[in-house]
Protein backbone atom coordinates (compact mmCIF):
# COMPACT_ATOMS: atom_id res chain seq x y z
CA UNK A 1 0.00 0.00 0.00
CA UNK A 2 2.82 2.25 0.63
CA UNK A 3 4.65 1.90 -2.39
CA UNK A 4 1.72 1.96 -4.53
CA UNK A 5 0.74 5.62 -2.39
CA UNK A 6 4.15 6.77 -2.92
CA UNK A 7 3.90 5.94 -6.92
CA UNK A 8 0.81 7.70 -7.31
CA UNK A 9 2.04 10.96 -5.13
CA UNK A 10 5.36 10.61 -7.89
CA UNK A 11 3.35 10.75 -11.06
CA UNK A 12 0.81 13.70 -9.85
CA UNK A 13 3.95 15.83 -9.35
CA UNK A 14 5.27 15.40 -12.67
CA UNK A 15 1.90 15.87 -13.67
CA UNK A 16 1.64 19.28 -12.17
CA UNK A 17 4.99 19.97 -13.23
CA UNK A 18 4.43 19.37 -17.41
CA UNK A 19 1.47 21.50 -16.81
CA UNK A 20 3.20 24.76 -15.29
CA UNK A 21 5.76 23.88 -18.35
CA UNK A 22 3.19 24.14 -20.83
CA UNK A 23 1.81 27.25 -19.27
CA UNK A 24 4.80 29.04 -19.05
CA UNK A 25 5.94 27.94 -22.79
CA UNK A 26 2.46 29.05 -24.08
CA UNK A 27 2.97 32.67 -22.57
CA UNK A 28 6.22 33.07 -24.42
CA UNK A 29 8.85 33.08 -20.85
CA UNK A 30 10.35 29.53 -21.42
CA UNK A 31 13.01 29.05 -18.66
CA UNK A 32 15.36 28.94 -21.60
CA UNK A 33 14.41 32.62 -22.52
CA UNK A 34 14.36 33.95 -19.12
CA UNK A 35 18.10 32.76 -18.96
CA UNK A 36 18.94 34.32 -22.41
CA UNK A 37 17.62 37.74 -21.47
CA UNK A 38 19.52 37.87 -18.04
CA UNK A 39 22.46 36.70 -19.64
CA UNK A 40 22.58 39.71 -22.20
CA UNK A 41 21.64 42.26 -18.95
CA UNK A 42 24.47 40.71 -17.09
CA UNK A 43 26.98 41.50 -20.23
CA UNK A 44 25.74 45.06 -20.67
CA UNK A 45 26.39 45.80 -16.73
CA UNK A 46 29.82 44.48 -17.15
CA UNK A 47 30.76 46.88 -20.28
CA UNK A 48 29.76 49.48 -18.62
CA UNK A 49 31.66 49.15 -15.14
CA UNK A 50 34.28 47.81 -17.42
CA UNK A 51 34.22 51.36 -19.44
CA UNK A 52 33.55 53.41 -16.26
CA UNK A 53 36.51 51.90 -14.75
CA UNK A 54 39.00 51.99 -17.03
CA UNK A 55 38.43 55.88 -18.07
CA UNK A 56 39.00 56.83 -14.03
CA UNK A 57 41.95 54.90 -14.50
CA UNK A 58 43.46 56.88 -17.33
CA UNK A 59 42.24 60.11 -15.20
CA UNK A 60 44.31 58.89 -12.27
CA UNK A 61 47.22 58.30 -14.42
CA UNK A 62 47.23 61.00 -16.46
CA UNK A 63 46.63 63.66 -12.97
CA UNK A 64 49.74 61.42 -11.59
CA UNK A 65 52.42 62.42 -14.69
CA UNK A 66 50.60 66.33 -14.83
CA UNK A 67 49.93 67.40 -10.87
CA UNK A 68 52.34 69.99 -11.08
CA UNK A 69 50.29 73.07 -11.36
CA UNK A 70 46.57 73.33 -12.05
CA UNK A 71 44.66 77.21 -12.68
CA UNK A 72 41.80 77.50 -9.99
CA UNK A 73 39.86 80.37 -10.67
CA UNK A 74 37.44 82.03 -7.73
CA UNK A 75 34.84 84.50 -8.66
CA UNK A 76 35.45 86.49 -5.98
CA UNK A 77 38.81 87.35 -7.45
CA UNK A 78 39.77 89.37 -10.13
CA UNK A 79 42.75 87.38 -11.84
CA UNK A 80 43.66 83.40 -11.60
CA UNK A 81 46.37 82.07 -9.06
CA UNK A 82 48.00 78.97 -9.49
CA UNK A 83 47.83 76.40 -6.68
CA UNK A 84 50.45 73.89 -5.78
CA UNK A 85 48.35 71.16 -5.20
CA UNK A 86 51.73 69.10 -3.71
CA UNK A 87 51.50 72.34 -1.25
CA UNK A 88 47.89 72.00 0.05
CA UNK A 89 47.51 72.60 3.50
CA UNK A 90 45.05 71.38 6.04
CA UNK A 91 42.93 75.00 6.47
CA UNK A 92 42.90 77.00 9.58
CA UNK A 93 40.04 77.45 12.15
CA UNK A 94 37.09 79.56 10.45
CA UNK A 95 38.24 82.80 12.22
CA UNK A 96 41.90 82.71 10.14
CA UNK A 97 40.11 82.01 6.69
CA UNK A 98 40.60 84.55 4.32
CA UNK A 99 37.89 85.75 2.91
CA UNK A 100 36.85 88.71 0.14
CA UNK A 101 38.61 90.46 -2.48
CA UNK A 102 41.01 91.51 -0.12
CA UNK A 103 42.75 88.42 0.99
CA UNK A 104 45.99 87.30 0.07
CA UNK A 105 47.22 84.07 -1.09
CA UNK A 106 50.16 83.68 1.46
CA UNK A 107 52.11 80.61 2.10
CA UNK A 108 54.17 80.27 5.05
CA UNK A 109 58.01 78.70 4.61
CA UNK A 110 58.90 77.98 7.88
CA UNK A 111 56.06 76.99 10.88
CA UNK A 112 57.97 78.40 14.05
CA UNK A 113 58.03 75.61 16.51
CA UNK A 114 56.39 77.25 19.63
CA UNK A 115 59.16 78.50 23.00
CA UNK A 116 58.66 78.55 26.34
CA UNK A 117 56.03 81.44 27.33
CA UNK A 118 56.73 84.24 29.25
CA UNK A 119 54.95 86.27 32.11
CA UNK A 120 54.07 89.62 31.27
CA UNK A 121 55.01 90.03 34.79
CA UNK A 122 58.41 88.75 35.08
CA UNK A 123 60.03 89.62 31.70
CA UNK A 124 62.27 92.68 32.88
CA UNK A 125 64.61 93.34 36.50
CA UNK A 126 62.08 96.30 37.73
CA UNK A 127 65.02 97.53 39.65
CA UNK A 128 67.25 98.17 36.44
CA UNK A 129 67.91 101.42 35.91
CA UNK A 130 67.57 102.35 32.45
CA UNK A 131 70.97 103.60 31.03
CA UNK A 132 71.86 105.94 28.75
CA UNK A 133 74.13 104.46 26.69
CA UNK A 134 76.89 106.61 23.84
CA UNK A 135 77.56 103.41 22.10
CA UNK A 136 76.63 101.64 18.22
CA UNK A 137 73.89 99.01 18.03
CA UNK A 138 76.79 96.92 17.13
CA UNK A 139 78.68 97.01 20.19
CA UNK A 140 75.82 96.98 22.14
CA UNK A 141 74.98 93.62 20.83
CA UNK A 142 78.53 92.52 21.06
CA UNK A 143 78.19 93.30 25.02
CA UNK A 144 74.77 91.67 25.61
CA UNK A 145 75.05 88.50 23.25
CA UNK A 146 78.71 88.51 22.19
CA UNK A 147 80.09 87.54 19.11
CA UNK A 148 78.50 84.36 18.60
CA UNK A 149 77.57 83.13 14.96
CA UNK A 150 74.26 85.04 13.53
CA UNK A 151 71.47 84.81 11.72
CA UNK A 152 71.36 87.62 9.49
CA UNK A 153 68.75 87.79 6.98
CA UNK A 154 71.06 89.20 3.96
CA UNK A 155 69.15 90.35 1.19
CA UNK A 156 68.33 88.60 -2.28
CA UNK A 157 68.80 90.64 -5.28
CA UNK A 158 67.04 87.61 -7.01
CA UNK A 159 63.55 87.49 -5.56
CA UNK A 160 61.10 89.98 -5.99
CA UNK A 161 57.44 90.95 -4.22
CA UNK A 162 55.55 88.64 -6.59
CA UNK A 163 51.88 89.70 -6.99
CA UNK A 164 50.55 90.50 -3.54
CA UNK A 165 47.94 87.52 -3.75
CA UNK A 166 50.34 84.93 -4.00
CA UNK A 167 53.76 85.82 -1.71
CA UNK A 168 55.74 83.50 0.39
CA UNK A 169 57.12 84.71 4.18
CA UNK A 170 59.58 83.36 5.99
CA UNK A 171 59.76 84.46 9.36
CA UNK A 172 62.76 83.39 10.26
CA UNK A 173 65.00 82.87 7.33
CA UNK A 174 66.19 85.36 4.15
CA UNK A 175 64.19 88.39 3.46
CA UNK A 176 64.77 89.21 0.09
CA UNK A 177 64.59 92.22 -1.85
CA UNK A 178 62.37 93.39 -4.24
CA UNK A 179 63.42 94.38 -7.45
CA UNK A 180 62.15 98.31 -8.03
CA UNK A 181 60.17 97.60 -11.05
CA UNK A 182 58.15 95.18 -9.28
CA UNK A 183 56.88 96.85 -6.54
CA UNK A 184 56.06 99.87 -8.88
CA UNK A 185 53.77 97.39 -10.28
CA UNK A 186 51.75 97.30 -7.31
CA UNK A 187 51.41 100.75 -6.24
CA UNK A 188 48.29 102.17 -7.79
CA UNK A 189 45.15 101.14 -6.06
CA UNK A 190 44.58 99.97 -2.59
CA UNK A 191 45.02 95.96 -2.63
CA UNK A 192 45.14 95.34 0.67
CA UNK A 193 41.39 96.83 1.05
CA UNK A 194 42.25 99.65 4.06
CA UNK A 195 40.58 102.84 4.35
CA UNK A 196 43.21 104.92 2.58
CA UNK A 197 45.59 103.87 -0.09
CA UNK A 198 49.21 104.46 1.65
CA UNK A 199 52.70 103.54 0.90
CA UNK A 200 55.34 102.86 3.36
CA UNK A 201 59.34 102.69 2.62
CA UNK A 202 60.86 100.60 4.96
CA UNK A 203 64.68 101.19 6.25
CA UNK A 204 67.26 98.60 5.51
CA UNK A 205 69.07 98.99 8.88
CA UNK A 206 72.43 96.62 9.48
CA UNK A 207 71.10 94.19 10.68
CA UNK A 208 72.80 94.53 14.09
CA UNK A 209 69.55 96.75 15.11
CA UNK A 210 66.86 93.61 14.18
CA UNK A 211 67.65 90.31 12.01
CA UNK A 212 70.76 89.73 14.20
CA UNK A 213 68.59 88.77 17.42
CA UNK A 214 66.61 86.57 15.32
CA UNK A 215 69.50 83.38 15.98
CA UNK A 216 67.42 82.94 18.99
CA UNK A 217 64.05 81.71 18.41
CA UNK A 218 62.43 83.44 21.45
CA UNK A 219 62.73 86.94 19.78
CA UNK A 220 59.71 85.98 17.46
CA UNK A 221 57.87 83.92 19.67
CA UNK A 222 57.88 86.08 22.83
CA UNK A 223 54.84 88.63 24.64
CA UNK A 224 56.68 91.57 22.79
CA UNK A 225 57.42 90.48 19.57
CA UNK A 226 55.12 92.33 17.41
CA UNK A 227 57.89 94.66 16.71
CA UNK A 228 59.15 91.44 14.71
CA UNK A 229 55.70 90.49 13.08
CA UNK A 230 55.09 93.67 12.06
CA UNK A 231 58.07 93.92 9.94
CA UNK A 232 58.25 90.42 8.56
CA UNK A 233 54.68 90.84 6.78
CA UNK A 234 55.49 94.98 6.00
CA UNK A 235 58.55 93.77 3.67
CA UNK A 236 56.33 91.83 1.52
CA UNK A 237 52.93 93.84 1.62
CA UNK A 238 52.04 95.98 -1.12
CA UNK A 239 51.91 98.88 1.05
CA UNK A 240 55.64 98.46 0.63
CA UNK A 241 57.76 101.25 -1.54
CA UNK A 242 60.74 100.69 -2.54
CA UNK A 243 60.92 104.49 -3.79
CA UNK A 244 61.33 106.81 -1.00
CA UNK A 245 59.95 109.51 -2.37
CA UNK A 246 56.60 108.16 -3.14
CA UNK A 247 56.05 107.11 0.94
CA UNK A 248 54.04 108.71 3.19
CA UNK A 249 55.55 106.87 6.22
CA UNK A 250 58.80 105.12 7.02
CA UNK A 251 59.69 102.36 9.36
CA UNK A 252 62.00 101.74 11.14
CA UNK A 253 62.87 98.25 12.46
CA UNK A 254 65.01 98.15 15.90
CA UNK A 255 64.25 94.46 17.54
CA UNK A 256 64.86 95.78 21.08
CA UNK A 257 63.10 93.25 22.77
CA UNK A 258 65.21 90.46 21.92
CA UNK A 259 67.90 90.72 24.79
CA UNK A 260 67.26 88.22 27.06
CA UNK A 261 68.45 88.15 30.51
CA UNK A 262 70.61 84.69 31.18
CA UNK A 263 69.60 85.10 34.84
CA UNK A 264 65.62 84.88 33.98
CA UNK A 265 65.73 84.33 30.11
CA UNK A 266 62.96 87.03 30.38
CA UNK A 267 63.79 90.54 28.29
CA UNK A 268 65.46 93.39 29.07
CA UNK A 269 64.64 96.73 28.26
CA UNK A 270 67.79 98.75 29.87
CA UNK A 271 69.68 99.05 25.73
CA UNK A 272 66.47 100.17 24.30
CA UNK A 273 66.55 104.36 24.36
CA UNK A 274 70.24 103.89 22.90
CA UNK A 275 69.90 101.31 20.67
CA UNK A 276 67.12 103.26 18.92
CA UNK A 277 69.04 106.78 19.20
CA UNK A 278 71.66 104.99 17.18
CA UNK A 279 69.07 103.90 14.42
CA UNK A 280 67.97 107.68 14.11
CA UNK A 281 71.03 109.08 14.18
CA UNK A 282 72.52 106.23 10.76
CA UNK A 283 69.16 107.57 8.74
CA UNK A 284 69.31 111.06 9.83
CA UNK A 285 72.85 110.98 8.35
CA UNK A 286 72.39 108.80 5.48
CA UNK A 287 68.73 110.18 4.64
CA UNK A 288 66.50 113.07 4.22
CA UNK A 289 63.15 112.25 5.21
CA UNK A 290 63.90 112.15 8.94
CA UNK A 291 65.19 115.41 9.15
CA UNK A 292 62.25 116.91 6.49
CA UNK A 293 59.92 115.94 8.44
CA UNK A 294 61.49 115.97 12.11
CA UNK A 295 60.45 111.97 12.46
CA UNK A 296 56.66 112.65 12.58
CA UNK A 297 56.00 110.19 9.50
CA UNK A 298 58.67 107.96 10.74
CA UNK A 299 57.19 104.75 12.91
CA UNK A 300 58.31 102.90 15.57
CA UNK A 301 57.39 100.20 17.78
CA UNK A 302 57.49 100.30 21.90
CA UNK A 303 55.55 96.75 22.56
CA UNK A 304 56.62 97.08 26.19
CA UNK A 305 54.93 97.34 29.49
CA UNK A 306 54.98 101.48 29.43
CA UNK A 307 55.76 101.75 25.58
CA UNK A 308 58.54 104.15 24.46
CA UNK A 309 59.45 105.11 28.38
CA UNK A 310 60.96 101.84 28.33
CA UNK A 311 60.85 100.47 31.87
CA UNK A 312 58.72 98.00 33.65
CA UNK A 313 57.82 100.35 36.84
CA UNK A 314 55.77 102.80 36.45
CA UNK A 315 56.93 105.56 38.52
CA UNK A 316 60.70 104.68 37.27
CA UNK A 317 59.12 104.85 33.43
CA UNK A 318 57.15 108.14 34.06
CA UNK A 319 60.30 109.71 35.52
CA UNK A 320 62.49 108.40 32.68
CA UNK A 321 59.87 109.74 29.85
CA UNK A 322 59.39 109.18 26.13
CA UNK A 323 62.90 109.81 24.85
CA UNK A 324 63.05 113.06 23.03
CA UNK A 325 64.12 111.73 19.91
CA UNK A 326 60.66 109.84 19.47
CA UNK A 327 58.42 112.34 20.76
CA UNK A 328 57.47 113.94 16.87
CA UNK A 329 56.97 110.09 15.79
CA UNK A 330 54.32 107.38 15.51
CA UNK A 331 54.37 104.65 18.00
CA UNK A 332 52.76 101.29 17.85
CA UNK A 333 52.57 100.30 21.63
CA UNK A 334 50.48 97.90 24.13
CA UNK A 335 50.38 100.43 26.73
CA UNK A 336 47.69 102.44 26.75
CA UNK A 337 44.96 103.93 29.27
CA UNK A 338 41.99 105.78 29.13
CA UNK A 339 42.58 108.52 31.38
CA UNK A 340 46.01 109.67 29.77
CA UNK A 341 49.47 108.85 30.85
CA UNK A 342 52.67 110.52 30.71
CA UNK A 343 54.24 107.35 28.66
CA UNK A 344 51.11 107.59 25.91
CA UNK A 345 51.61 111.74 25.29
CA UNK A 346 52.75 110.90 21.60
CA UNK A 347 51.07 110.16 18.56
CA UNK A 348 50.37 106.12 19.16
CA UNK A 349 48.26 103.60 18.16
CA UNK A 350 47.54 101.12 20.79
CA UNK A 351 47.84 96.96 19.14
CA UNK A 352 47.55 94.17 21.21
CA UNK A 353 50.38 92.02 22.68
CA UNK A 354 51.40 88.98 20.85
CA UNK A 355 50.39 85.67 20.91
CA UNK A 356 52.23 82.87 18.96
CA UNK A 357 49.69 81.99 16.46
CA UNK A 358 50.96 78.64 15.96
CA UNK A 359 50.26 77.81 18.97
CA UNK A 360 46.82 79.02 18.88
CA UNK A 361 46.13 76.86 15.57
CA UNK A 362 47.30 73.88 18.00
CA UNK A 363 44.61 74.33 20.47
CA UNK A 364 41.92 76.33 19.68
CA UNK A 365 39.58 74.06 17.69
CA UNK A 366 36.19 74.39 18.93
CA UNK A 367 33.87 77.44 20.19
CA UNK A 368 33.83 77.58 23.86
CA UNK A 369 30.08 76.95 24.32
CA UNK A 370 31.04 73.12 22.93
CA UNK A 371 33.77 72.42 25.23
CA UNK A 372 33.17 70.93 28.89
CA UNK A 373 34.88 73.32 31.15
CA UNK A 374 35.35 72.39 34.79
CA UNK A 375 37.48 74.70 36.18
CA UNK A 376 35.27 78.21 36.55
CA UNK A 377 37.97 80.74 37.43
CA UNK A 378 41.94 80.50 35.94
CA UNK A 379 45.21 82.05 36.17
CA UNK A 380 48.40 81.20 36.13
CA UNK A 381 51.39 83.57 36.65
CA UNK A 382 53.73 85.86 39.45
CA UNK A 383 51.33 85.55 42.82
CA UNK A 384 53.91 87.22 45.37
CA UNK A 385 52.33 86.20 48.68
CA UNK A 386 54.76 89.24 50.32
CA UNK A 387 55.03 91.55 47.08
CA UNK A 388 57.80 94.23 47.83
CA UNK A 389 58.00 97.99 47.48
CA UNK A 390 59.80 98.80 44.30
CA UNK A 391 60.05 102.72 43.96
CA UNK A 392 57.16 103.34 46.01
CA UNK A 393 54.99 101.10 44.12
CA UNK A 394 53.63 97.22 45.10
CA UNK A 395 53.59 94.95 42.45
CA UNK A 396 50.21 94.70 40.49
CA UNK A 397 49.29 97.03 43.39
CA UNK A 398 48.42 93.93 45.33
CA UNK A 399 45.95 92.93 43.49
CA UNK A 400 47.16 89.44 43.01
CA UNK A 401 48.09 89.05 46.46
CA UNK A 402 44.56 89.85 47.41
CA UNK A 403 43.45 87.03 44.69
CA UNK A 404 45.84 84.08 46.33
CA UNK A 405 44.67 85.00 49.64
CA UNK A 406 41.31 84.71 49.29
CA UNK A 407 40.86 81.86 46.97
CA UNK A 408 43.40 80.00 46.99
CA UNK A 409 41.52 77.28 49.19
CA UNK A 410 38.26 78.07 46.64
CA UNK A 411 38.30 74.71 44.69
CA UNK A 412 36.43 76.61 41.86
CA UNK A 413 39.32 78.90 41.17
CA UNK A 414 42.12 77.31 39.31
CA UNK A 415 45.17 79.68 40.89
CA UNK A 416 48.84 78.78 40.38
CA UNK A 417 51.90 80.93 41.03
CA UNK A 418 54.40 79.65 38.31
CA UNK A 419 54.05 79.64 34.25
CA UNK A 420 54.54 76.22 32.60
CA UNK A 421 54.60 74.44 29.13
CA UNK A 422 50.88 73.41 27.95
CA UNK A 423 48.81 75.92 30.36
CA UNK A 424 46.88 76.75 27.43
CA UNK A 425 44.81 73.22 27.99
CA UNK A 426 44.33 74.66 31.40
CA UNK A 427 42.63 77.55 29.81
CA UNK A 428 40.59 75.52 27.68
CA UNK A 429 39.06 74.03 30.19
CA UNK A 430 38.35 77.24 32.17
CA UNK A 431 34.92 79.46 32.27
CA UNK A 432 37.33 82.58 33.01
CA UNK A 433 40.43 83.82 33.11
CA UNK A 434 41.65 86.15 35.24
CA UNK A 435 44.17 89.07 33.49
CA UNK A 436 45.06 91.12 36.53
CA UNK A 437 47.68 93.81 36.05
CA UNK A 438 51.18 93.34 36.79
CA UNK A 439 53.69 96.21 36.40
CA UNK A 440 51.79 97.46 34.04
CA UNK A 441 47.86 97.27 33.40
CA UNK A 442 48.08 95.50 29.67
CA UNK A 443 48.48 91.28 29.78
CA UNK A 444 49.10 88.86 27.22
CA UNK A 445 46.66 86.85 28.83
CA UNK A 446 43.58 88.97 27.53
CA UNK A 447 44.59 87.89 24.30
CA UNK A 448 45.13 84.13 25.03
CA UNK A 449 41.35 84.21 26.85
CA UNK A 450 39.78 85.15 23.82
CA UNK A 451 41.89 82.63 21.45
CA UNK A 452 41.08 79.92 23.88
CA UNK A 453 37.36 80.92 24.26
CA UNK A 454 37.74 81.84 27.91
CA UNK A 455 36.46 84.77 29.09
CA UNK A 456 38.91 87.42 29.86
CA UNK A 457 38.21 89.18 33.56
CA UNK A 458 40.67 92.16 33.42
CA UNK A 459 41.20 93.52 36.84
CA UNK A 460 42.92 96.86 35.46
CA UNK A 461 41.69 100.71 36.27
CA UNK A 462 41.50 102.44 33.77
CA UNK A 463 43.39 100.25 31.23
CA UNK A 464 42.55 100.97 27.65
CA UNK A 465 42.04 97.63 25.20
CA UNK A 466 43.71 97.12 21.66
CA UNK A 467 41.73 97.66 18.85
CA UNK A 468 38.53 98.60 20.46
CA UNK A 469 37.46 99.94 17.05
CA UNK A 470 36.88 96.25 16.09
CA UNK A 471 36.63 94.19 18.95
CA UNK A 472 33.06 94.52 20.67
CA UNK A 473 35.47 94.29 23.87
CA UNK A 474 32.09 94.74 26.41
CA UNK A 475 30.62 91.96 25.07
CA UNK A 476 33.36 89.72 25.38
CA UNK A 477 34.62 89.97 28.70
CA UNK A 478 34.05 91.39 32.26
CA UNK A 479 35.85 94.18 34.21
CA UNK A 480 36.24 94.20 37.59
CA UNK A 481 37.65 96.85 40.25
CA UNK A 482 40.81 96.61 41.48
CA UNK A 483 38.80 97.35 44.80
CA UNK A 484 36.41 94.12 44.00
CA UNK A 485 38.56 91.51 43.92
CA UNK A 486 37.16 90.09 47.14
CA UNK A 487 33.65 89.78 45.78
CA UNK A 488 35.27 88.52 42.71
CA UNK A 489 33.40 84.80 43.26
CA UNK A 490 30.01 86.18 43.61
CA UNK A 491 30.62 88.30 40.66
CA UNK A 492 31.82 85.40 38.48
CA UNK A 493 28.68 83.06 39.60
CA UNK A 494 26.16 85.69 38.67
CA UNK A 495 27.31 85.93 34.97
CA UNK A 496 27.49 82.27 34.68
CA UNK A 497 23.64 82.24 36.16
CA UNK A 498 22.45 85.32 33.22
CA UNK A 499 24.22 85.25 30.40
CA UNK A 500 27.56 83.59 30.04
CA UNK A 501 26.40 81.75 26.93
CA UNK A 502 25.77 84.97 24.82
CA UNK A 503 29.04 86.05 26.28
CA UNK A 504 30.69 83.01 24.82
CA UNK A 505 29.17 82.61 21.54
CA UNK A 506 30.37 86.34 20.87
CA UNK A 507 33.55 85.38 22.50
CA UNK A 508 34.23 82.99 19.26
CA UNK A 509 33.03 85.67 16.72
CA UNK A 510 35.85 85.84 13.66
CA UNK A 511 36.26 89.73 13.41
CA UNK A 512 36.85 89.64 17.38
CA UNK A 513 39.52 86.87 17.10
CA UNK A 514 41.48 87.93 14.16
CA UNK A 515 41.66 91.14 14.94
CA UNK A 516 43.78 90.09 18.22
CA UNK A 517 45.74 88.10 16.33
CA UNK A 518 49.78 88.54 14.37
CA UNK A 519 48.74 86.44 11.65
CA UNK A 520 51.28 85.13 9.24
CA UNK A 521 50.81 84.92 6.34
CA UNK A 522 48.59 88.61 6.72
CA UNK A 523 44.95 87.85 6.59
CA UNK A 524 42.63 90.64 6.06
CA UNK A 525 41.11 91.83 9.60
CA UNK A 526 44.30 90.68 11.94
CA UNK A 527 45.94 92.66 13.70
CA UNK A 528 49.08 94.11 11.29
CA UNK A 529 46.14 94.54 8.92
CA UNK A 530 43.99 96.63 11.53
CA UNK A 531 47.90 98.77 12.14
CA UNK A 532 47.95 99.67 8.57
CA UNK A 533 44.04 100.73 8.08
CA UNK A 534 44.56 103.20 11.21
CA UNK A 535 48.04 104.40 9.93
CA UNK A 536 45.80 104.75 6.32
CA UNK A 537 43.90 106.81 8.30
CA UNK A 538 46.04 109.31 10.04
CA UNK A 539 47.97 109.96 6.85
CA UNK A 540 44.23 110.63 5.66
CA UNK A 541 43.89 113.34 8.18
CA UNK A 542 46.73 114.59 7.72
CA UNK A 543 46.43 115.32 4.15
CA UNK A 544 43.28 116.77 5.06
CA UNK A 545 44.61 119.35 7.66
CA UNK A 546 47.47 119.96 5.14
CA UNK A 547 44.90 120.71 2.86
CA UNK A 548 43.20 122.80 4.80
CA UNK A 549 45.44 124.87 6.62
CA UNK A 550 47.90 125.24 3.61
CA UNK A 551 50.88 124.09 5.84
CA UNK A 552 53.76 122.84 3.97
CA UNK A 553 54.35 119.83 6.71
CA UNK A 554 51.91 118.11 9.30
Amino acid sequence: MKLEHRREIGICRGVARRERSHASTSDGFAPSSKVGRWQRSHDSVFMCCSFIFIFFAVIITVSYFFEPAILVKDDSRSDYEIQDQSGIQESLSDFLKPSGPERHQLQEVVDLKSTSEYSDDEHVDPTAETEVLSVTASQIRRMLVGDSARTSLVVNDEAIINDSRRIELSPVQSIPKPNVSDVDRLESGNPLGLAHDIKIFVYELPPEFNTDWLSDARCSNHLFAAEVAIHQVLLKSPLRTLNPEKADLYFVPVYVSCNFNPKNGFPSLSHAPAMMKEAVNLISTEEVYWNRSGGRDHIFVAAHDYGACFHAVEKQAVAAGIPKFLQNSILLQTFGRRDGHPCQEVENIQIPPYVAPQVVRKYATSPPENRERDILAHFRGKLELHPRNVSGQLYSKGVRTRLWQKFKRDKRFFLRRKRQDGYQSEMLRSVFCLAPLGWAPWSPRIVEAVMYGCVPVIIADSISLPNSHMVDWPSISLTVGESDVDNLRRILLRVVATNLTTIQHNLWQEKNRRALLYTQPLLHGDATWQIFNLLSQKISERKFKRTSNGATAI
